[in-house]
């Protein structure tokens, strides 16, 4: 009876080898992924079992030597996470540029007008009164009352055409007219500048052309957190892309929109641009506990697979499998898999020039020998339960037993 019993259990063991194993774990011999996955080709969203790809010398080449890859490159993934922030209706690219025109005045505008030689048309500031306080302020209706002009109309005007309307009209009043027209106080357009900067709030557009630089450093600059590669310019209830990253280091001036009246820039954050460290790291959490997964923010949107491990602690020299550290990619309708094999340290320097793009997942794969390890352990309840019956089976394992008992 002991002996039927100890076989049984033996059989048994191969069958929990395959389904009690703990955690997860990549098969040492699959060249391909074990689920399918989306993927589009030609246009067309299909469903197929990705092909592992092994980060080699040659592969490394590959993708240095297509401009797409980098990190300022027209396609890289980074550059339009936009589109899945805010959903389809944004429009790739900057708006059409348009040539800077001359301020025009609009309604909460104050003008403040001088006739030279004639102070009773002149309100004078005086030592109490400021420039806004004591000027012509245009109404909603877009006009401006003026003594012995009457209603002068200014919105969508230049301070120029207002000028030489007061000096046709009061030249039938006063022989050589000399008067000037400028404005006291902007108040008619505005700006609105949103998200991750250091003081987001309403900015004026004055006669000084405002641009998007212009803006967001009139809002203290953005903060160490903000995705500068995927801000958003909302115009007439359209949304567009705008990469500062491409202005400040690609020197594209392209991006460097000249804005106008009811735009709103938004600079979001860069939750998204994360990647997630999984499997058999050391990285300390609080209390000293070493915690298996993490998710890292990119700066700039730019890390490598070795900074990754490192800023994750690194490999567990006692559990995880450096020749089985894997790469799983699956954004903007392109999904990938790729295989490090780091038994060797020298392979992270492959892994220091092999870029990562937001939302990949590391996998750093677990020993074989802990596997096993921890099958043991958990079927060593199992013998415990069947020698607590009677007390007269005594399996342990690894004990070879002689085959006539």
């Amino acid at each position: 009876m002991r002996t039927k019993s100890f076989f049984m259990l033996i059989a048994f063991l191969p069958i929990a080898a395959c389904s009690i194993i703990p955690g997860q774990h990549m098969s040492h011999f699959t060249r391909q992924s074990s689920v399918e996955m989306p993927v589009t080709e030609n246009n067309e969203t299909i469903l197929k079992r990705l092909n592992i790809q092994t980060i080699n010398a040659q592969l490394i080449v590959e993708l240095e030597q297509d401009f797409n890859n980098r990190s300022l490159g027209p396609d890289n993934v980074a550059n339009h996470y936009f589109d899945y922030r805010i959903g389809s209706n944004t429009i790739k690219g900057v708006p059409d540029s348009e040539p800077y025109t001359q301020y025009r005045v609009g309604p909460r505008d104050i003008l403040n007008i001088t006739v030279w030689d004639h102070p009773e048309l002149t309100i004078p500031a005086g030592q109490f009164r400021s420039a806004e306080a004591a000027g012509n302020v245009v109404g909603e209706d877009g006009t401006f009352f003026y003594p012995y002009v009457g209603i002068v109309h200014a919105a969508g005007r230049t301070v120029e055409e207002i000028r030489d309307e007061l000096t046709l009209r009061l030249s039938k009043y006063i022989e050589q007219v000399q008067l000037d027209v400028r404005v006291a106080a902007y108040r008619s357009q505005r700006v609105y500048v949103v998200g991750e900067v250091a003081e987001p709030g309403i900015q004026l557009v004055k006669d000084i052309p405002l641009t998007v630089l212009e803006a967001i450093n009139n809002a203290g600059g953005v903060k160490p957190e903000a995705d500068q590669r995927n801000i958003t310019l909302t115009r007439d209830g359209r949304t567009y892309s705008i990469n500062l990253l491409s202005l400040y280091e690609g020197g594209n001036i392209s991006q460097n929109v000249l804005l106008k009246h009811g735009d709103v820039l938004n600079v979001p954050d860069s939750m998204l641009n994360k990647v997630f460290v999984l499997g058999e790291t050391n990285h300390f959490v609080a209390g000293g506990a070493i915690g298996r997964s993490r998710s890292l923010i990119m700066n700039k949107a730019r890390m490598t697979l070795t900074e990754a491990l490192s800023e994750a602690g690194g490999f567990d020299q006692e559990t995880s499998d450096p020749a089985r550290i894997f790469v799983f990619r699956g954004g903007l309708g392109k999904s990938e898999i790729f295989h490090l094999d780091a038994k060797s340290p020298d392979a992270l320097l492959l892994a220091d020039r092999f870029p990562l793009q937001p939302r990949d997942v590391i996998y750093v794969d677990r020993a074989q020998g802990i596997r096993w390890n921890q099958i043991i352990a958990q079927i060593q309840p199992t013998i415990n339960l069947l020698n607590s019956f009677d007390g007269s089976l005594r399996i342990q394992p690894f004990r070879r037993f002689p085959m006539g008992r």
